[in-house]
C-alpha cells in the first residue's frame, strides 16, 4: 500500500513540474516581441501573424491552373462554381515531380496542389505548392493512408456491431 502511495506521489510530482515548465516556456514565448524564425517555419500559422492575433491553419487546394500572372506572382484555379487566385511569396515552396522549382515553372493547364493561408485581407497566400502529378513515394504513402483508413472503419463497424448485440436484447425469458 506504502509503494503504491509513493508511485502517486511521485505521478504528481512528475505532473507538477511537466505543467509548470510548459506554462513557464508559454509565458516567456508571449513574452517575445517577436516571434523567431524557426518558431515561425514549424507553426501552421501565417508568418505574419502577431502574438495577439488569432492563429489561421493551413487549407489544402488542388486543382488546374487555369491562369498564370508572372509579374503578381499569381496563379488562379478555376472550378465549375469559383476561381481561387494564390499569391506566391519568398516563404512559398514551389516543387515539380519532386523536385524544387521556380515561378517560371508554373504553367496554365496543369495539375497543382498544396497548401496556403488566407490572410486578414483576403488574399490567399501559397506556402507550399507542388505541381504536376503525384509522384510514386507520394501514391503510395496515399495508398497506404486509405489503407489504414478503412482498417479503423471496419474496426470501428465491428465494434459498433459487437455492441449492439448485446446480452439483454437477444435473451429470451423461457416458461
Amino acid at each position: 500500500m506504502k509503494q503504491i502511495a509513493r508511485y502517486i506521489t511521485a505521478g504528481s510530482l512528475a505532473a507538477a513540474l511537466l505543467l509548470s515548465s510548459t506554462t513557464l516556456a508559454a509565458g516567456k514565448k508571449k513574452a517575445s516581441p517577436s516571434p523567431s524564425p524557426s518558431a515561425s517555419a514549424s507553426t501552421s500559422a501565417a508568418p505574419s501573424a502577431s502574438p495577439g492575433t488569432k492563429l489561421v491553419r493551413v487549407i489544402p487546394f488542388h486543382g488546374m491552373i487555369s491562369a498564370v500572372d508572372s509579374r503578381a506572382k499569381t496563379f488562379t484555379i478555376a472550378t465549375k462554381s469559383k476561381s481561387r487566385v494564390f499569391k506566391i511569396s519568398d516563404q512559398s515552396v514551389i516543387t515539380k515531380t519532386g523536385t524544387p522549382a521556380t515561378m517560371k515553372d508554373i504553367v496554365e493547364n496543369e495539375e497543382v496542389r498544396g497548401s496556403y493561408w488566407k490572410e486578414a485581407d483576403g488574399t490567399l497566400m501559397a506556402k507550399a505548392v507542388k505541381l504536376g502529378p503525384l509522384t510514386p513515394e507520394e501514391k503510395t504513402a496515399e495508398d497506404s493512408r486509405k489503407a489504414r483508413r478503412a482498417e479503423r472503419k471496419a474496426a470501428k463497424a465491428a465494434a459498433a456491431a459487437a455492441a449492439s448485440a448485446s446480452p439483454s436484447a437477444s435473451a429470451s425469458p423461457t416458461p
